[in-house]
């Protein structure tokens, strides 16, 4: 069953899918659908958006002001949001303040989009200015629907054929430890990333199967990243508390919403006319497949807007996509770590703290573990510290029973972050040897023919200590 929202099957979207386009060339140039009077869907001629080598737009004949309006007034226009946005909230980069802006003038454009990207904006405490970009989105999105945990049941009825653009706040409080289960609503976001992927639920008197829309572009902030299903269909902007000298304008409703709004109403002008021009053009992506899935709507706004935006919106699009690469390496390599540390105090039985000297020349001991290759020289006590720092684990003084004192963990500070970050359950043990710490060593060496047993990257249990 096809999504209610798509605009083939909706009269009151006012937009039809054109015939299929060809990447990096869109439209064929003599036919494209547009509504007609009384909803019906009627042929016109367009204008090609296609691109150069550069990714710049090119367009032949008397049209070719129509993608950017006369004389650059996309591209105008666009300069002056980014002004805006950048005057109320400091954002961590060049590339992130022009994600923004592209992401808001998408939403004015989303009934005809095939993906609806998500908006990440996470940060590591309060008072990084999430909330803020919020109330800056509020009033220049397509409209807005403010919420702070909210229901699925909600969403689902929200959500219909113009839908909203969901600004969800304090998303930490929804998908957080202590949240319970919202698996409904994430799975709800997580679909709604693309079209024609309704949710399912018995509903009305008659307890009928019902499918319910989900697209809909959705910013989420809050503190800490996001489930990981949808930080990988989001552009993911890592707020961070302003530096001294760092200077914004006070967000005042008085004279800051008008200015938005004036701004908000100027892309509804330029950006809803072109909604079935949009609905196939295909821009030629620097990224491939999801990521490209989540970043084609804000390319295809440059490459209307035209002028220096095509190059700015690839240029963002390449940089914080491989940020988030590394990122996603680096929460590995974090996870990966506190894994061996725990198989270290389960080796060390009885002892609750390690001194930092003694914890490293463990794990670097281990030739499967890439610990003895990290940095220049491998891990030190100083790279130590500062993967952990994420998880709230530092090193303190410790006495130990020599009466000596040294900087060292305790085991009582991992069992939080244990917990929560590495799901691989510990090794059964006997009812009756419960009240003993096991002792983990290399499993029996597998049959020969077969692949080696454990998790990539590693054995299932540590070296014995040398």
């Amino acid at each position: 069953m096809k999504d209610p929202t798509s605009p083939a099957t909706s009269k009151a979207s006012g937009v039809a899918w054109p015939p299929i386009a060809v990447p990096g060339q869109g439209l064929p140039r003599d036919r494209e659908v547009r509504p007609g009077v009384g909803g019906t869907a009627a042929e016109v001629s367009t204008p090609t958006i296609t691109s150069d080598s550069a990714g710049n737009p090119a367009q032949d004949g008397p049209e070719a002001q129509d993608a950017g309006g006369p004389a650059g007034e996309g591209s105008a226009l666009l300069d002056d949001l980014r002004t805006a946005i950048g005057r109320y909230v400091v954002l961590p980069s060049d590339e992130a303040l022009t994600a923004v802006t592209l992401w808001v003038a998408a939403s004015h454009i989303q009934p005809a989009l095939q993906h609806a990207p998500r908006l990440a904006v996470v940060g590591p405490t309060k008072g990084c200015g999430k909330s803020r970009l919020l109330d800056v989105l509020y009033e220049t999105v397509h409209q807005p629907m403010m919420t702070v945990n909210t229901s699925p049941a909600v969403v689902f009825r929200v959500i219909g054929k113009n839908p909203p653009t969901l600004l969800v706040d304090e998303a930490d409080t929804i998908f957080g430890p202590k949240a319970g289960d919202k698996e409904d609503l994430r799975g709800l976001l997580n679909a709604g990333h693309q079209r024609n992927r309704p949710a399912w639920r018995i509903s009305g008197p008659e307890h009928k199967p019902t499918a319910f829309p989900t697209f809909a572009m959705a910013a989420l902030a809050g503190i800490g990243d996001l489930p990981d299903t949808i930080m990988d269909r989001a552009i993911v902007i890592r707020m961070q508390k302003r530096k001294p000298g760092e200077q914004i304008t006070p967000f005042r409703s008085r004279y800051s919403v008008p200015e938005l709004h004036a701004l908000r109403d100027r892309l509804a002008d330029w950006l809803i006319p072109q909604r079935g021009t949009v609905a196939g053009a295909v821009p030629k992506m620097p990224v491939e497949d999801r990521a490209a899935d989540t970043w084609e709507p804000l390319v295809i706004v440059a490459d209307l807007a035209g002028g220096h935006w095509p190059a700015r919106a690839r240029a963002a699009c390449l940089a914080m996509t491989r940020n988030e690469v590394v990122q996603d390496e680096q929460t590995t390599l974090k996870t990966r770590l506190l894994r061996d540390i725990r198989r270290v105090f389960d080796q060390e039985s009885g002892k609750e703290a390690l001194r930092s000297q003694d914890l490293l020349a463990v794990l670097i001991q281990d030739a499967e573990a890439p610990w003895a290759e990290y940095g220049t020289k491998g891990m030190n006590a100083y790279h130590l510290a500062n993967l952990l720092r994420d998880f709230g684990i530092s090193p303190a003084n410790y006495r130990f029973e020599n009466g000596r004192q040294a900087k060292a963990y305790a085991r009582n500070q991992f069992v939080d972050a244990w917990a929560r970050y590495c799901l691989d359950p510990a090794p059964s043990v006997p009812t009756a040897e419960v009240t003993a710490r096991p002792t983990w060593g290399r499993p029996p060496a597998p049959p020969s023919g077969t692949l080696p047993a454990g998790p990539p990257g590693g054995p299932a249990g540590p070296r014995a200590t040398r």
